[in-house]
């Protein structure tokens, strides 16, 4: 009798078990299948890579490659191509110009360069006094100045800074940009972490990671205009949206609680009928 007690429990342990270890799966399948890039991607079979890092390149050359391998376009799957042309996959035709091949950009031309893939912000760069610093004199603050070429890193509020900032102007103006930022950029990094915990736990979060990237995506534009009134104004408008996407990634953390407790409940009363069920049987077994 025993035995016909102990199988569904086990067999419920292992259900409950494997509910719970389904998040892990998930985020490893993911991150080592469905979300790891191509080869190319990674550098790995890239010609770019194969010729800047061969003995035939000075340190300097070596140099390119390491920062680019830790910088946050690596991260993201941006490959040398993808900013400079280029033919990746084939040595031969890697720096041909028919093939797209651009370059490294003269200093004039960096920020449409970057600009390629940063639209908005390149839009608020130009309207901007650093933009147009740039525009009037072909000198002061680029995209470089501030976020380096090739160990780019992601966007944060560490960017503002005195040592930096300072080489141009004075940092007070800064600092009131980056006070009027902090808020707004406390909400994105507690909602980013929040979205990270609820995909490892198996919960879908698609519909809130496209409203934070837009609002993310946005308000990194809007820093760009380097207007401190704007920020103030406009900052006060994305809390209220990312407000919103906040609540719903609290509502999905309550229905997981809520799940897991009925779980466990189903679960107590499951054992508690079975050593019920077990009682009775050496009872009747007794008798």
């Amino acid at each position: 009798m025993m035995r016909y007690v102990i199988i569904p429990v086990v067999v419920l342990i292992a259900i409950v078990s494997a509910g719970l270890s389904q998040a892990g799966y998930r985020e490893t399948f993911e991150r080592e299948f469905m979300l790891s890039p191509w080869s190319i991607a990674k550098g790995e079979t890239s010609a770019c890579i194969q010729c800047h890092t061969s003995d035939n390149m000075g340190p300097e050359m070596h140099e390119v490659t390491r920062q680019w391998k830790e910088s946050w376009h690596a991260k993201n799957n941006i490959s040398c191509h993808d900013c400079h042309g280029g033919a990746p996959e084939d040595a031969s035709m890697s720096m041909m110009h028919q093939r797209g091949f651009k370059g490294s950009p003269k200093d004039v031309d960096i920020p449409e360069f970057c600009g390629t893939c940063h639209i908005a912000i390149l839009d608020n760069y130009l309207k901007s006094g650093h933009g147009e610093t740039f525009i009037a004199t072909a000198e002061g603050p680029s995209c470089v100045t501030c976020h380096g070429s090739h160990n780019i890193q992601q966007a944060s509020m560490d960017i503002i800074n005195e040592q930096l900032c300072s080489q141009c102007h004075t940092y007070e103006r800064a600092k009131e940009m980056k006070q009027a930022l902090f808020m707004v950029e406390s909400k994105l990094n507690t909602i980013d972490k929040d979205m990270k915990r609820l995909k490892l736990l198996g919960i879908a979060t698609e519909r809130q990671e496209k409203a934070f990237f837009r609002n993310h995506a946005e308000f990194r534009a809007l820093f760009h205009s380097i207007d401190v009134d704007a920020v103030r104004i406009k900052s006060s408008d994305y809390a209220q949206k990312l407000e919103i996407i906040e609540s719903e990634i609290n509502d999905s953390f309550n229905k997981l609680a809520m799940r897991r407790n009925v779980s466990a409940y189903l679960f107590l009363l499951f054992i508690g009928l079975s050593i019920v069920v077990f009682l009775l049987s050496k009872s009747y077994e007794q008798q």
